[in-house]
């Protein structure tokens, strides 16, 4: 979510339902397959697709990949040991091409309609309580909140570098849980005020009768 890249490409244009069929066929096939040459050639097309499907530069792709090599490393060394190399070829690029595939899914499609995916997909719950909207609700609250966080200990962790404290954990976690229960609490006035994520109705009990 929020990496989404306005480029003109095929993979752009394709309805999102493809997209995902194309996703969850690529990851479940290497994964139920478990061969090096299964491996391989979801490599080759995951990357291929990044190329010409999707027109995304070698520096995205590298982006998504470079994050993941300290986990690779690790998976694969204890693979190679356990296992052999080709294991550990296996259960490495089987991780990239799920989340190569799952990048390209979200590079190719803008936020909100990923979302409106979502709560399209969980429609047919309504028949056992579920509200969509209340769900792509929540989830579009949880998407926005996390850059806000991530920011927001980036911001305590240079003040406390300032002071001296960096290495002192209570003046990390003790402000970042202050910032993240205010911002919970600022969101939830937000909804009310707006009169969403009310559970009670018109003929609701008052204050003094809940008490």
């Amino acid at each position: 979510m929020g990496l989404y890249s306005p480029t003109r490409s095929p993979l752009h244009r394709a309805p999102l339902g493809l997209k995902v069929v194309l996703l969850l066929g690529v990851s479940g096939t290497v994964l139920v397959i478990h061969e090096w040459h299964a491996t391989a050639g979801a490599l080759l097309g995951v990357v291929l697709l990044y190329g010409f499907g999707a027109r995304a530069s070698v520096r995205s792709l590298l982006r998504t990949i470079v994050p993941l090599l300290p986990i690779l490393a690790l998976l694969g060394t204890y693979q190679g040991f356990a296992n052999g190399p080709v294991e550990a070829f296996i259960v490495d690029g089987n991780l990239l091409v799920c989340v190569l595939a799952a990048r390209l899914l979200t590079l190719t499609t803008p936020g909100q309609v990923l979302l409106d995916g979502v709560v399209s997909a969980v429609t047919p719950l309504r028949v056992v309580g579920a509200d969509p909207e209340r769900f792509g609700l929540a989830l579009a609250i949880m998407v926005r909140s996390i850059p806000y966080l991530m920011g927001s200990v980036l911001d305590i962790r240079d003040a406390a570098r300032a002071r001296g404290l960096e290495r002192n954990p209570r003046a990390m976690i003790t402000p970042a849980v202050v910032n993240a229960v205010a911002y919970a609490h600022q969101t939830g006035q937000a909804l009310a005020a707006r009169g969403i994520g009310d559970h009670y109705g018109d003929d609701a009990p008052t204050r003094r009768d809940r008490t």
